[in-house]
């Protein structure tokens, strides 16, 4: 593209975010570089000078201005794969025809970064289908496993997104936890906020309990289900908000920290005879279903090195829990 293009904004885009659209249009674009055609106005909608988490609506026009060469060739990763689909199509846990999740392993990454060429978001054109792609709705950290919901449409999509902005969406949690929360059950409510801390390789960017203005309210319901006195507990942790490392950094400050969390646990999140990875799986989410209405729960079971853990420990790995209404 040599000139400047003005693009029609899709009746099946109604509703999705500027930066999304180019992702889904440009996907070599960086944000960074979208950041800087924003600011000097050289994307424009309807003319007009925009942000990017404008929603469009069907019918717009985007301004695109020359991106160069490699911004413009879609990314190697985009293109339909076979061997990829087989792999996801392993993963499946639930599937309709609005919703698909799968039981993502962990050390998968759910989206790519500068080191990360393989990941969910990636594969994902591999199961296109009728022009469609399943799209992410949520994340999930590299090292934690479990439930990861995926919508097969655009407007599926910004249902699930709005639903889990309001937090009408249940998730529960497993973990391994090093030592005995005490008491047994309650609700971590503790802000938390990214800071600049000392490590021994030097200052380091983590999320910290803290105070002020930029600390987020961080809420965790938790419960022990078993445990292996004194050594280690496995618990069922129900985040009541979605900040970033919010259970990680709740179980730390309980003074049990998540095994195989070395980053917030340090030496004490090691633990004797079990595999030195992250214990954290995303049992089930609960949802009201964007077609039916309806309340469905998808539910993964335990695997990897967790399952090896639950068999050590003897846990039960269809283990159930109660929970007590949230006020």
């Amino acid at each position: 593209m040599s000139n400047v293009a003005t693009i029609a904004v899709k009746e099946g885009e109604d509703g999705m975010r500027l930066d999304r659209w180019f992702k889904a249009h440009y996907p070599a674009l960086r944000h960074g570089q979208l950041e800087k055609l924003l600011r000097t106005g050289q994307v424009r909608v309807d003319g007009g000078r925009v942000k990017a988490n404008r929603r469009l609506e069907a019918g717009e026009s985007v301004r695109v201005p020359p991106l160069g060469e490699a911004a413009e060739k879609p990314e190697s990763n985009s293109r339909p794969n076979r061997d990829d689909a087989e792999y996801l199509r392993k993963l499946i846990i639930f599937e309709d025809k609005s919703i698909l999740a799968i039981n993502k392993p962990f050390g998968l990454a759910v989206q790519g970064g500068a080191k990360t060429t393989r990941h969910v978001d990636g594969m994902l054109a591999s199961l296109e289908k009728d022009g469609e792609r399943p799209r992410l709705v949520h994340r999930l950290d590299r090292d934690t496993g479990g439930v990861l919901i995926l919508a097969k449409t655009r407007a599926v999509a910004a249902k699930l997104g709005a639903a889990l902005q309001r937090r009408d969406v249940d998730k529960v949690y497993w973990a391994l936890v090093a030592g005995m929360p005490h008491p047994r059950q309650g609700t971590i409510d503790l802000p938390i906020a990214k800071r600049m801390v000392s490590a021994p390789e030097g200052a380091r960017e983590r999320v910290v309990p803290a105070e002020g203005e930029d600390a987020k309210k961080a809420i965790t319901d938790f419960q022990v289900i078993d445990d292996a006195a004194p050594a280690a507990a496995f618990l069922a942790l129900r985040p009541r908000t979605g900040r970033t490392h919010q259970l990680r950094v709740h179980c730390a400050a309980l003074g049990t920290p998540i095994v195989g969390d070395g980053k917030y646990g340090g030496p004490a999140a090691r633990l004797e005879g079990v595999a030195p990875k992250m214990h954290l799986f995303c049992r089930s989410m609960s949802f009201e279903h964007p077609k039916t209405g309806q309340r469905i729960t998808v539910t993964a079971p335990l695997t990897g090195h967790m399952r090896d853990t639950w068999k050590f420990f003897g846990f039960n790995a269809n283990a159930t829990c109660d929970w007590p209404d949230i006020d």
